[in-house]
């Protein structure tokens, strides 16, 4: 071999060598923040740093936190709590490159406790397996699940009788619903599918496929925004027109996330949310997933006929002409009208 091709050769390899060293050194790279077990409150201050062991020159760092950019430095205030994204990007002589860590950010109060005065019982379909409860222009609206089973109803509240009725196809499993712009919106539970109705004539007038969430639970709305619950400790926020997944909250407390969020409905700017095999309600701020209070409606569970089909609590609706709140259960025979009260 010639002494050209010899330099060459040697020139190659520890160009290579010189490569895979500078990548191995950004591979190094990590956040480092002064968060212990990555676990932090609102109110408290996040610092950010990186650690670079192998002394890489860097120019610039700019960090974000989901697609909010943020300081090194930063007290969390309004940020939604949950688990969480920081990404960095970090420039270094012409290159650039982003690495990334998660943090879980909690509240920093703890839930308040509510409890509840009862004003009016009325009856209700004690075959009805509720998953859904609504009020519209003063007329309540339910949605009932099981397969076989799952309708879509108007009801008389007052009496109990069912003013219009909609089947499901025996392969859907009903599960909540809300209204908007004189548009229903019924969930179904594992078919991955929701449908939408006129509210007049109850037509089906088109269906929806669910984004990132697998299953369907409850739904609300703001005036603007649908929320859904998918049963995990997230909600969703669904565009309004396309009915796409556009962000999610997750439901948190002081202590960490809470699971089975199911039947949600929308009263004085919060989220009540009804949680799977639990007789309570949280109270849920809609900015940053926060459970802000808790009420406890156990008792009306004893209130009901029991029988072997009877379930736990599920059904929550505001009247806003009466102010007062709704609820029922799974094949309870008894609407009850409450009104809550911080303890």
């Amino acid at each position: 071999m010639s002494a050209f091709k010899s330099f060459i050769l040697i020139s190659l390899s520890l160009l290579l060598l010189n490569c895979g060293n500078s990548e191995n050194k950004i591979n190094n790279l990590s956040i480092q923040t002064n968060v212990k077990d990555h676990v932090i409150k609102l109110g408290e201050t996040l610092t950010l740093s990186i650690n670079n062991p192998d002394n890489i020159e860097i120019s610039s760092v700019d960090y974000v936190l989901n697609d909010t950019s943020i300081d090194e430095s930063i007290v969390l205030n309004n940020q939604r709590l949950g688990q969480q994204t920081i990404t960095a990007t970090i420039s270094y002589g012409e290159q650039k490159t982003n690495i990334s860590t998660k943090i879980t950010i909690l509240n920093n109060e703890r839930p308040k406790i509510y409890s509840y005065k009862i004003v009016n019982e009325y009856p209700h379909d004690i075959t009805s397996y509720t998953q859904g409860l609504e009020f519209y222009n003063d007329e309540l609206y339910e949605s009932t699940g099981q397969y076989g089973e799952s309708k879509l109803r108007k009801v008389d509240y007052k009496t109990g009788n069912v003013l219009k009725n909609v089947n499901l196809a025996n392969q859907y499993f009903g599960e909540g619903l809300t209204i908007l712009n004189d548009n229903i919106y019924q969930l179904t539970w594992q078919e991955n599918t929701g449908f939408v109705y006129n509210v007049e004539s109850f037509e089906k007038t088109s269906s929806f496929k669910y984004g990132q969430s697998k299953e369907g639970w409850g739904i609300c709305n703001d005036g603007i925004t649908l929320y859904k619950s998918d049963g995990t400790e997230n909600i969703w926020l669904l565009h309004p027109k396309t009915l796409a997944e556009d962000s999610k909250l997750q439901v948190y407390t002081n202590k960490g996330k809470i699971i089975g969020i199911n039947e949600m409905e929308w009263i004085n700017g919060k989220i009540f949310a009804n949680r799977y095999q639990k007789n309570g309600v949280a109270i849920i701020n809609p900015k940053n997933g926060a459970v802000e209070g808790v009420i406890d409606f156990s008792p009306l569970r004893k209130l009901v006929t029991q029988h072997q089909g009877l379930d736990v609590l599920n059904g929550i609706a505001y009247n806003p002409e009466t102010k007062t709140i709704f609820v029922t259960g799974k094949r309870w025979d008894k609407l009850f009208e409450v009104e809550i009260f911080e303890k």
